[in-house]
């Protein structure tokens, strides 16, 4: 699967930013516009994300152009964005490869290139990390510029205005790119405003506005005054005060689709003392229509054909867990008005549309705030409702402070709908939900539940939400085995696993949605399995009872084992002196790479014939 770059002669000429800067300002229309085609061929054939890069593809040119780039920094927030980027920075024959197993990595990583300079995959980093080298480079005092390129999305988290408002007071040379894809470019971005942007990027009005500072500083009426019509000056047509009051020379917005405009903005700029804050505006999926109307269903594309209007349709079969907890959603809150669903920015990916759509007025995105989030259905349980917070396994991390000390101390109704536990395939380390089992175990309070299929799901969610206390239930990304779903609900005796088939010498306790690769190995083996559906508290009856059963006992979940649900099984036996070899199958000490999720549990031993050969291996010891 190669591209013909003949086809593609300006950008063959700048497979690095060094040659990029090599040629003449008049030909960067054409790169860019080969650069977006080259970028959706790529991605059409690959799979991936998509309309985010298409936006962003005159900025990225225009700042390798102007920036000397490695030895300038340039920080990407996310990565989704990054693509034109990993395309331009020697990595243009191996897009192909990119999200697959021992393939570029679907976001900027330090590993893979001197020109990524922040591993990233979750939102809002790139200003607080930015600032930090900022601060290296004045103290090595060599001229090193910094940029961080933010979103929209991205910049409504809190550490993004944390990390400004520092930077607001120390003042270090730094810039912020917002490139904001707000729908449409709006109307102010014109010729009048870039025409604007050329003025207050310029060297005579910032030596005016710095001096004029220095000589009104000790004049606190006419400093305020001159302030005050400043802002109201550039306010008629700059919707910037907001990041002026954090310290900050706003700059835009300016189009960012004007690649000549850019460059000259950012010669500018690049020049200028102080923290510095450009805003661009830019059209997520520029120059590929169906993208253009469609900009979220075009964020992560499967392989398509770009000449066709529409994505190719997924093929209709098993559902999907996130689409279980939307339509729990959808039939709880039709029987309790007290339901509130609450997600940080992940409406499509959790499953919500259609609550969204029929209950609006009980559901909250609160865009990408996941501590807000959880600490805001603190809030809404004490006011005596009963919130549900759906969010990925690895974005909770970002809340779990307030897990601790909003939630669990006051022992509040707040039910965790944790969607991409475990593998999560092409997205890689940074989306692995690997952890959640470990860190929420170790909370007193908490009741944790894994679903073993969809029904079961359902069910817990159920369990979940009539509890009296913190509870959460973690399942995987994609599809269950295609077990029938219940439409009544069941509410489960708390802390009761079962048993699904009797066998001898050795017993699988299994966690989640590996029970149907256990039972597979259990045939071959002659081993009991036990579904054992609570993580916290676990069915210590149960486990008594295995072990006075059986000689092994076997532990599997699609978590890591330190501290994991084979822990608590080994801990509690410890503490009841029952001394019996327990293997604990889950995932490894290590940060597990991309990949798709049936590669990584073969890979890591976890499908039915690893978990057969690693209990064969263990009996043989």
């Amino acid at each position: 699967m190669t591209l013909d770059i003949s086809k593609y002669p300006t950008l063959a000429l700048a497979n690095t930013p060094d040659e990029l800067r090599s040629l003449p300002k008049e030909t960067l229309p054409t790169l860019c516009d080969e650069l977006r085609t080259y970028l959706l061929n790529s991605v059409s054939q690959s799979s991936g994300h998509l309309a985010s890069g298409l936006g962003t593809v005159e900025l990225t040119v225009a700042l390798h152009y102007v920036y000397q780039t490695p030895y300038d920094q340039l920080l990407w927030d996310v990565g989704h964005q990054a693509y034109p980027h990993k395309i331009l920075t020697g990595r243009r024959e191996q897009m192909p490869t990119i999200r697959q197993k021992d393939g570029l990595h679907p976001f900027p990583w330090r590993g893979e290139s001197e020109y990524d300079v922040l591993s990233v995959g979750h939102s809002s980093t790139s200003i607080s990390a930015a600032l930090g080298i900022a601060i290296g480079a004045q103290k090595e005092a060599n001229n090193r510029k910094v940029v961080s390129v933010i979103g929209d999305g991205a910049i409504t988290a809190g550490m993004a205005f944390e990390a400004m408002n520092h930077a607001g007071d120390i003042h270090p040379d730094m810039l912020v790119v917002l490139n904001d894809n707000e729908m449409s470019i709006s109307e102010n971005v014109g010729a009048l405003n870039n025409h604007l942007a050329q003025v207050l990027s310029g060297s005579l009005y910032t030596s005016i506005r710095e001096g004029g500072k220095k000589v009104l500083s000790g004049v606190p009426p006419i400093k305020e005054l001159v302030r005050r019509t400043e802002e109201h000056l550039k306010g008629m047509v700059v919707p910037g005060t907001m990041f002026e009051e954090l310290g900050f020379n706003y700059i835009g917005p300016v189009d960012g689709h004007d690649v000549l405009e850019l460059v000259k903005t950012l010669k500018n700029m690049r020049h200028l003392k102080g923290p510095q804050f450009l805003h661009i505006m830019t059209k997520k999926g520029k120059g590929y229509e169906p993208a253009e109307k469609d900009p979220i269903g075009y964020h992560g594309v499967p392989k398509f054909d770009p000449a066709a209007s529409s994505l190719p349709k997924s093929k209709g079969g098993k559902p999907t867990f996130s689409k279980v907890f939307g339509d729990f959603l959808c039939d709880m809150a039709a029987q309790d008005p007290k339901l509130m669903a609450i997600t940080p920015a992940m409406r499509e990916g959790s499953g919500m549309v259609r609550f969204s759509k029929e209950f609006p007025k009980q559901y909250f995105d609160v865009a990408i705030a996941e501590q807000h989030a959880v600490t805001l259905a603190t809030g809404l349980a004490i006011s005596g409702n009963k919130p549900i917070v759906a969010i990925y396994s690895t974005f909770l991390q970002r809340g779990y402070d307030q897990l601790i000390h909003d939630v669990a101390i006051m022992n509040l109704p707040v039910l965790f709908a944790i969607d991409r536990a475990g593998l999560v395939g092409a997205d890689g380390q940074t989306h692995q939900g690997a952890f959640d089992l470990s860190f929420m175990r170790c909370i007193p309070n908490m009741m944790i539940m894994a679903p073993s299929d969809e029904d079961e799901c359902r069910q817990m969610l159920y369990t979940g939400h009539q509890h009296q206390g913190p509870a959460a239930v973690r399942y995987p990304r994609g599809s269950g085995t295609g077990a029938e779903i219940q439409q009544s609900f069941t509410a489960l005796e708390i802390g009761k696993g079962r048993v699904v088939r009797k066998g001898s010498n050795v017993a699988i306790l299994s966690f989640g949605t590996f029970l149907d690769n256990a039972q597979q190995a259990a045939e071959k083996l002659g081993a009991t399995v036990a579904d054992m559906r609570f993580v916290k508290p676990l069915d210590e009856e149960l486990i008594q009872q295995l072990a006075a059963e059986h000689d092994v006992l076997v532990t599997i979940e699609e978590n890591v084992v330190a501290g994991g649900a084979g822990s608590g099984v080994v801990e509690y036996l410890m503490s009841q002196k029952i001394a019996k070899p327990v293997l604990n199958l889950g995932l490894p000490d290590r940060f597990i790479a991309q990949g798709t999720q049936d590669e990584m549990h073969v890979e890591l031993g976890l499908d039915a014939k690893g978990i057969q050969r690693q209990i064969e291996e263990y009996l043989a010891k």
